[in-house]
């Protein structure tokens, strides 16, 4: 009887005692968002839609997705309209009115910075372009720390009771960052002024930070997959230019980017266009430390 008493007065007072907060659970449509997110709450469950191999224009709506969309507090997302052929469709599925649009859980990066090449009208036949402007600005340092800032403030609406806690880990790490920053500035200095070939615009806001200019784009029209006729209609003026290298991101066929290179001589350079972490790139700032790397890696060749 005794036991017996000794369990239920046990039980009594561990029904009285607060349940643990439960984690926050964040969807990211991209690894890069994901990343971010785990630099200012590392205690969430967070997951990416997905990866640095797959082009995020075009994913399957599968149903683990749908399921992680219908258990989120939060979700993040590019936006511009680099997810519209596969997002809605989730959103719709998942039924989970936190993350719908126009709600404070569903935050769009590109909603909260300038972007760049916005359109006011979109010519017919122009290819896979955004209106709303190029939808990666997260290869731009200054416009990750601004979607930073809001999105300390988002993690603080879904987990009010944590807020302080997110607002301090976001000061932390924008001085960090604020630090690396200088420290690229000052590597990238011999890239200054130098040209590339490159394959889509995936890369232009880091191409400005750098100071870097494109004088050729595999594809004739952006989203079009390069065709043999504008491939050689690019030999004779990238000869007579000798960029730096001809660039494609992992998730593309890197064909294209070899066939010019034999016809030029010059190097071909694949980088990763987001975070990877079984290839040692788990973090936004060792993105930006080994996509420096190689760039000045051909600096020295040349």
């Amino acid at each position: 009887m005794r036991i017996r008493s000794s369990l239920t007065g046990l039980a009594l007072v561990a029904a009285l005692l607060p349940l643990p907060a439960q984690a926050l659970e964040i969807f990211a449509c991209e690894p890069e968002w994901a990343a971010l997110a785990q630099a200012l709450a590392p205690e969430a469950r967070i997951s990416s839609a997905t990866h640095a191999y797959q082009d995020p224009h075009y994913i399957e709506a599968r149903p683990s997705l749908i399921a992680r969309l219908r258990r989120a507090d939060l979700a993040i997302c590019s936006g511009a309209s680099l997810e519209a052929g596969w997002l809605p469709a989730l959103q719709q599925r998942a039924a989970n009115p936190k993350v719908q649009p126009g709600r404070a859980g569903m935050l769009f990066a590109a909603e909260h910075v300038e972007t760049i090449d916005q359109l006011d009208h979109v010519p017919f036949g122009a290819g896979d372009v955004h209106p709303e402007g190029n939808p990666h600005l997260h290869l731009d340092p200054e416009r990750i720390r601004q979607v930073a800032a809001v999105l300390s403030e988002r993690l603080g609406r879904a987990d009010p009771e944590q807020a302080a806690q997110y607002r301090a880990a976001y000061l932390r790490w924008s001085l960090s960052w604020q630090q690396r920053m200088d420290k690229w500035r000052e590597r990238a200095e011999p890239l200054r002024g130098r040209t590339l070939v490159v394959q889509h615009s995936t890369f232009d806001y880091f191409w400005r930070w750098l100071g870097l200019e494109v004088v050729a784009d595999l594809e004739p029209k952006p989203g079009v997959p390069p065709t043999p006729g504008h491939l050689a209609s690019l030999v004779e003026d990238v000869k007579a230019e000798q960029p730096l290298a001809i660039v494609h991101s992992w998730y593309q066929d890197p064909q294209s980017a070899q066939w010019l290179a034999q016809k030029t001589g010059l190097p071909v350079l694949a980088l990763p266009s987001t975070t990877e972490p079984e290839q040692g790139i788990e973090r936004l700032d060792q993105l930006f430390d080994h996509l420096l790397a190689q760039l000045l890696e051909q600096v020295d060749a040349g």
